[in-house]
């Protein structure tokens, strides 16, 4: 087909894929014959399982259809060996269809470590202050002007100040990038986001920070030495590790159904939901469906977390079994 012909039926086949009508189009033009590069339109143009699957199969149908009736030479030969060149477009609600670089994906990596990192560091760092405050006995001096409610909050809203600080300014130079003209970026690695999205990062980063630094605490209440502490976190860690590990396989295919559940899910959408909606249009029910879900998880666990951290912050002698501190939950203040 013409391209002049393809061009007069995109906005109908934007319509279909914007109402799920349509997964996608893949767009071969005559010039693909010499250069092999062909166009895919989208709303998912890195769903590279699905791009990986008939690669070869129009590879293989543009060597047949390039060497028929033609003698082989030096140029043909190399020509055969060449790979397709797939160029990805973006179809979303904006009026603009927008070439896919890389750009993005180095982006979505860059906010999935980051908070990664980041939950794993000041998580660790409250939990070592609160173990090293019980076993010095700081804590009893701590708790005779504060009650141990005001004390936990203190320590969290602390870190939290110094956590969403830091992130603002390991976000600053993209946030310079996207929002000023006098970077400019090859076009292969163009960034396509908006300080909208960094301003639901850092506030998404805020909710999950206060939430884990809130587990975290607990934890380091509960055990007397950090040895023991450190045996003691690993539920929470898989809470951080396991949407790691889901945000890092989104640069392969960001519309999985894993991937979309995860970002809506308790915890694990602290970090997917950055990571993909770097690389697709989410639509908007989901990030609010994400805000809620992580604002109602901080609510619900902040009372169970605060009455554990009541009664272990004062206990010392024995390390505690999980059994037992189920049991400080029933305690009535």
């Amino acid at each position: 087909m013409p391209q002049s012909d393809f061009e007069k039926m995109l906005p109908l086949l934007k319509k279909n894929m914007l109402n799920d009508k349509l997964t996608g189009v893949l767009y071969i033009p005559n010039s693909a014959l010499s250069d092999k590069k062909i166009n895919y339109y989208s709303k998912n143009p890195n769903n590279y399982l699905l791009l990986n699957k008939f690669r070869s199969s129009i590879n293989s149908a543009l060597i047949n259809i390039y060497f028929s009736e033609k003698q082989l030479s030096a140029k043909e030969i190399s020509f055969a060996g060449e790979g397709v060149d797939i160029n990805g477009f973006r179809i979303s609600k904006d009026i603009k269809i927008k070439a896919e670089g890389f750009g993005n994906q180095v982006v979505s990596f860059l906010f999935t470590f980051l908070l990664y990192f980041s939950l794993i560091i000041f998580g660790t760092m409250i939990m070592r202050s609160v173990v090293q405050e019980k076993n010095n006995r700081i804590v009893e001096v701590l708790l005779s002007s504060v009650n141990s409610k005001e004390l936990m909050a203190g320590k969290i809203i602390g870190t939290s100040i110094t956590g969403i600080a830091q992130m603002f300014i390991w976000l600053f130079p993209l946030m310079l990038v996207i929002s000023s003209s006098v970077f400019i970026l090859p076009k292969d690695f163009a960034i396509d986001v908006s300080l909208l999205q960094v301003s639901y990062i850092l506030f998404n980063f805020l909710i999950g920070l206060i939430t884990f630094l809130g587990l975290f605490a607990t934890v380091g209440a509960i055990f007397d030495n950090d040895q023991d502490a450190q045996s003691g976190i690993w539920p929470i860690m898989l809470l951080i590790m396991i949407p790691f590990f889901i945000g890092i396989s989104l640069v392969n295919n960001p519309e999985n159904t894993i991937g979309i559940v995860a970002s809506m899910m308790p915890f694990a959408s602290i970090i997917v939901m950055p990571a993909r909606m770097t690389l697709v249009d989410v639509p908007s029910w989901q990030f609010a469906l994400a805000v809620i879900v992580n604002l109602s998880t901080l609510v619900l666990i902040f009372p169970l977390a605060g009455k554990i951290y009541r009664v272990g912050i004062l206990m010392s002698g024995k390390k505690p079994k999980w059994s037992e501190v189920v049991g400080w939950l029933k305690y009535k203040y």
